[in-house]
């Protein structure tokens, strides 16, 4: 607790502040630290990580699954001989192989986050800062026609649709 008068730190017990002489009124509590705006900052923002960390683990894993189970036998399903398997099976396993490094590297980053570590930061920054690129990737093999364009079907620049 602080003085009233002049701001000097007042003991537990104190009955007059030692700088100017004032009267304490009412009892002398020591204060509890609260923790610092950023520190809270910081251990929410390693929550999220982890947990979108998590979210990635999922994707990757169930995308690295139906790749080497699904595709692998799509012809023995009945798929017509020229669908093009060949290519999806490796590639997709590829693109489960960096959701996956992606998301232990957020792991990483959310577990530093929250222990304050100084690395952890710079790596937060890094997997932020090149999201739009992961976000990419998939949006070009899916839709093709806007592989080359800076409009998306859903953008108000795109064409109407006939």
């Amino acid at each position: 607790m602080f003085c009233d008068a002049c701001g000097t730190a007042v003991q537990p017990g104190q009955a007059f502040c030692s700088r100017c002489g004032k009267q304490i009124v009412g009892p002398v509590t020591a204060m509890q630290q609260r923790p610092g705006r950023v520190q809270s900052h910081l251990h929410l923002l390693g929550i999220l990580w982890l947990a979108i960390s998590a979210f990635n683990t999922i994707g990757g894993v169930v995308l690295y699954i139906l790749a080497n189970t699904l595709l692998a036998h799509l012809h023995e399903m009945g798929a017509p001989p020229e669908a093009p398997t060949g290519f999806l099976r490796p590639l997709l396993s590829v693109i489960a192989i960096f959701v996956l490094a992606k998301a232990a590297i957020g792991f990483m980053a959310g577990w530093g986050l929250m222990h304050r570590e100084p690395w952890a930061r710079v790596i937060a920054l890094v997997l932020g800062l090149s999201a739009p690129l992961w976000a990419s990737i998939p949006s070009g093999f899916c839709c093709p026609r806007n592989r080359n364009r800076n409009t998306t079907p859903w953008s108000p620049l795109a064409p109407p649709r006939s």
